[in-house]
């Protein structure tokens, strides 16, 4: 028997495997669907924050208010209109979906592709930018708990413009709302986009035709388009439009999210929705708030709902309540993006992942990380109380994880691509510039709340980067009482030690095809028996997000031409769900080479692993305790790898960290 060699190469132009097919792309209807979708699921964030955006500008309670007057206004409107082209329509939809793994968008994917290209050279640049896409992942988590919160609430708060004897109902209300999404989230988000993106249809034609009525009213607001009264406020009034950008990072608090959510609709989708009706209708919200507030300084607190007349403000509160839960949608899915990925690269623990779509592979849903937000997001609430309150916390996290992603972004665009440095410093260097002046404006919210992201981002870094030690400190000494496979092979295959043969399969779940597993050492030295074939088994997760039938397993016969003993290695992409026995079932069908396995009644041992801390410095003893902590987030391994529970054996060991 000679070893199959047929490699994976990480490459984003690996196909799908049949069970998880792409996104449709060849109809219309398809491709119209994907849109809808795409709205419905991925837009919700940045299509609501002109509900409280202005009004958070111009809020006279912020601890750097921004006075009241025509400048102003020209200058914030202005400001609006110019971020949301350079940072989300050029920055975001023009380059980083340009930049994808295999489909696959936002930080993980860009953390994946520097660990691939970083290889051989730029080693120690690669981890370093490594680490710090590991910290913007971990604020963009943080992300995911502040927009629903402040989303749902800013909507409800709505109702004080109709009565202010309702404000008691807003934080029940809010907390049932926030409730039923989370319990809706299992639907998956193909359902979710078939209900939510026909009503962001309506929301963003809404905001598109209140706005109209508004400029209508003082048309002079087109005017904010120039770039000049964008200059003249920064630098003219630089003492106030300073602390004013923290502010305004909140009309582009989503940009993150649609990249992230790259992988559910694909790049085009995505890009069409937000050039031909988000980007659209936001600007013409903007300036029709903006020329409101021109006629009446009084109108900006409630400026979104008072562009409505009032006949049609409670429809409105209605439609702007759902669009808020559709916002928290878009970084609901963002987040169970980057925690699957998170897990599969070795950041997270291995955590239950259901793939919800037949037609699309990056529909997921992650049980773990959807109750954890939901829990967050009802403690925000009950905290914070008002949306007035969570603006000051909010915009930290969207702006350092956009600072984050440009500078991997040019990494990229140098290593993969081979982009001229004169074009990373002109272009790059201004648009790193930009980003940075927001993230230092957002810096004078610490004090105020803005610390709460920064808490949340960092608490999720330490677990990540300890979980990514902790695994390796576990592996090694795994590693050391496994002991060589091909030597303990060897000596299987002269008889020692000296067992009793039984028919069957029996397929040992390892590490790699460098140590035996230990199931299969304690089997052997516990039972006195081994069957008569053998086969070792590996899971690898490529990183890629998904690998080829024809590519999926390799076979290796440890040295010896029989089948009585063989090492098969099982590829898997990271956003695939691993079907361990079916995979198994490539090998078996290769009677033309020999191989008589049986697998339909195979028997599979697992090795579990009880954790200790230890007296070894591996880590500090507080990180050795966490490792340990996270450890019970693990999902079942013989439901990850849908091992049939029947014949199943699971064989327990200790290790000290």
């Amino acid at each position: 028997m000679t070893a199959q060699t047929s490699a994976v190469t990480p490459d984003p132009g690996l196909e799908p495997s049949p069970e998880f097919p792409r996104s449709p792309t060849a109809g219309g209807a398809a491709r119209l669907a994907l849109v809808v979708g795409a709205l419905g699921i991925v837009y919700g964030d940045i299509g609501t924050s002109p509900i409280y955006a202005l009004q958070t500008i111009f809020n006279p309670a912020d601890p750097h208010p921004v006075p009241t007057s025509t400048d102003n206004v020209f200058g914030i409107i202005s400001l609006i209109f110019w971020s949301l082209l350079i940072i989300v329509t050029i920055f975001y939809v023009g380059f980083a979906m340009r930049t994808d793994n295999d489909g696959e968008g936002g930080i993980m994917a860009l953390i994946t592709l520097i660990r691939r290209h970083s290889e051989g050279r730029g080693r120690k640049a690669g981890l370093v930018l490594a680490a710090l896409g590991i910290f913007g992942a971990a604020l963009f988590l943080g992300d995911s708990m502040i927009t629903p919160a402040i989303s749902v609430l800013s909507a409800v708060e709505g109702v004080k413009t109709i009565n202010p004897d309702l404000e008691t109902f807003i934080i029940p209300v809010t907390a049932v709302i926030i409730v039923a999404l989370f319990a809706f989230q299992r639907k998956g988000t193909a359902a979710i986009g078939r209900c939510f993106g026909p009503i962001m249809i309506v929301w963003f034609t809404t905001l598109a035709v209140l706005g109209l009525g508004g400029i209508a009213r003082n048309s002079e607001i087109l005017r904010a388009l120039s770039p000049v009264y964008a200059i003249d406020f920064l630098f003219g009034h630089f003492d106030i439009a300073f602390f004013a950008l923290a502010a305004v990072i909140l009309t582009f608090t989503g940009a993150e999210a649609l990249y992230a959510d790259m992988g559910h609709f694909g790049r085009k989708p995505i890009s069409r929705a937000w050039l031909f009706m988000v980007f659209p209708a936001l600007l013409l919200n903007y300036m029709g708030q903006g020329a409101l507030i021109l006629e009446d300084t009084g109108n900006i607190a409630g400026s979104f709902f008072l562009l409505a007349p009032e006949w049609g403000r409670i429809p409105l509160l209605l439609l702007a309540a759902t669009a808020t839960v559709i916002a928290s949608q878009a970084v609901i899915s963002g987040a169970f993006s980057v925690a699957a990925q998170a897990s599969e690269l070795g950041y997270l623990p291995r955590l239950r992942i259901a793939h919800t779509s037949e037609h699309h592979y990056g529909q997921i849903y992650v049980p773990w990380i959807n109750w954890l937000l939901m829990i967050s997001v009802l403690t925000l609430v009950f905290a914070f109380r008002t949306s007035e309150s969570l603006a000051f916390a909010y915009g930290m996290a969207v702006i350092a994880t956009i600072v984050i992603v440009t500078v991997l972004f040019l990494y990229i665009a140098r290593v993969r691509w081979g982009t001229p440095k004169w074009v990373l410093v002109s272009g790059g260097g201004l648009l790193l510039a930009i980003n940075v002046t927001f993230l230092a404006a957002s810096t004078t919210k610490i004090i105020h709340g803005a610390w709460l992201p920064l808490l949340i981002g960092l608490t999720a870094f330490t677990v990540m980067i300890t979980w990514q030690k902790g695994r390796e400190v576990v592996s090694a000494e795994r590693e050391r009482r496994e002991g060589p496979l091909r030597e303990f092979v060897d000596k299987l295959r002269r008889g020692e030690p000296k067992c009793a043969h039984v028919p069957g399969t029996g397929v040992f779940l390892g590490r790699g095809k460098d140590t035996a597993p230990l199931a299969l050492r304690a089997a052997l030295e516990l039972n006195h028996a081994r069957y008569a074939h053998i086969v070792i088994l590996s899971v690898e997760t490529q990183p890629v997000p998904r690998v080829p039938e024809s590519e999926r397993i390799v076979v290796d016969d440890l040295g010896h031409d029989n089948d009585a003993v063989i090492h098969v290695t099982a590829r898997f992409g990271y956003a695939e769900a691993p079907d361990v026995p079916r995979a198994l079932q490539l090998v078996g069908q290769e009677q033309s080479e020999g191989r008589r396995l049986r697998l339909r009644n195979a028997t599979y041992f697992l090795s579990t692993i009880q954790l200790r801390a230890g007296t070894e410095p591996t880590m500090a003893n507080w990180r050795k305790h966490l490792f340990i902590a996270t450890s019970h987030i693990t999902s079942d391994a013989a439901e990850h790898f849908q091992l049939p529970r029947d014949r199943t054996i699971i064989v327990g060991s200790h290790i000290e960290v």
